[in-house]
């Protein structure tokens, strides 16, 4: 059985931009009231603006998805306003540069923090909320750096990776329940993602603004692309949910190749 939306309450973090701001707008238009999260306040309320215009209700919640203690005061606040939840988007994600060696601890735990935690933290918080529901779904968004290692991505993709591994485990758990599980994996989408991740004093900087230069020629999927793609696999209750041509052309290479992809990768691409 599909996945109702009209009518349902979704909570989507990282709403100000993006992705997050795509899903919140196309949510909107299919009848979904929503309660939007995000650090960028300002941002935010624009984005909530432009939803309230498709007559839904829409909630804001200033949330820094690290810090363990607003996550888990956020279901409190929905409830307040909306009175349920049935659908979670955990979307919020940010993105580092530079090498293993060129990264310290601080720099893994900060991202890990936000990329894992806060998926972890959020569905926590949230879950036996969605319980109550007699259908719910989790949304939580990898990234094609959960199915393959890039050089130079240690810490990124460790983290979708481990949004994948919790993902799939959780959705193993909750086989027969009311609540399904999506995990999503986009390829190249034109955020700002890139431009805004954070460099380290270590980190060789022309590097940096070479790789910023690169994937903004290569994300060729438009965030409102992505949203609607995400919003059908939802829907549908997919499993995995590829975004892109490069997403699915990866995923293949991957399963082929599952040891030596990187090899393939750095022929075709002419990447280091």
């Amino acid at each position: 059985m599909g996945f109702p939306l009209r009518g349902s309450v979704a909570v989507i973090t990282g709403a100000a931009q993006g992705i997050g701001r795509a899903l919140a707008l196309h949510l909107a238009g299919e009848g979904v009231d929503l309660a939007l999260a995000d650090i960028d306040i300002a941002r935010l309320e624009e984005t909530a603006a432009a939803a309230r215009s498709a007559g839904v209700v829409v909630s804001t919640h200033p949330l820094d998805v690290g810090d363990a203690a607003s996550v888990a005061s956020l279901p409190e606040s929905v409830l307040a306003r909306h009175g349920r939840v049935s659908l979670l988007i955990n979307n919020a994600g940010v993105a580092l540069i530079g090498s293993f060696e060129e990264l310290s601890l601080a720099d893994f735990e900060w991202l890990f923090a936000i990329n894992f935690w806060g998926v972890v933290r959020t569905t926590k918080a949230f879950l036996p909320v969605l319980k109550q529901q007699p259908f719910a779904h989790i949304v939580n968004l990898s990234s094609v750096f959960g199915i393959i290692a890039p050089a130079g991505q240690s810490a990124y993709s460790a983290s979708k990776f481990a949004v994948r591994g919790f993902s799939e485990a959780l959705r193993h758990e909750l086989h027969g329940s009311t609540v399904s599980l999506s995990v999503v994996h986009p390829g190249g989408i034109a955020t700002n993602i890139a431009a805004h991740a954070r460099a380290t004093a270590a980190t060789d900087q022309e590097a940096a603004k070479a790789l910023a230069a690169t994937f903004k020629q290569i994300a060729r999927t438009t965030p409102e692309a992505a949203a609607a793609r995400i919003v059908a696999g939802v829907k549908r209750r997919e499993k995995r949910i590829l975004i892109g041509g490069d997403a699915r052309l990866i995923a293949i290479a991957q399963r082929l190749f599952p040891i030596n992809y990187w090899s393939l990768f750095r022929t075709f691409a002419n990447v280091p």
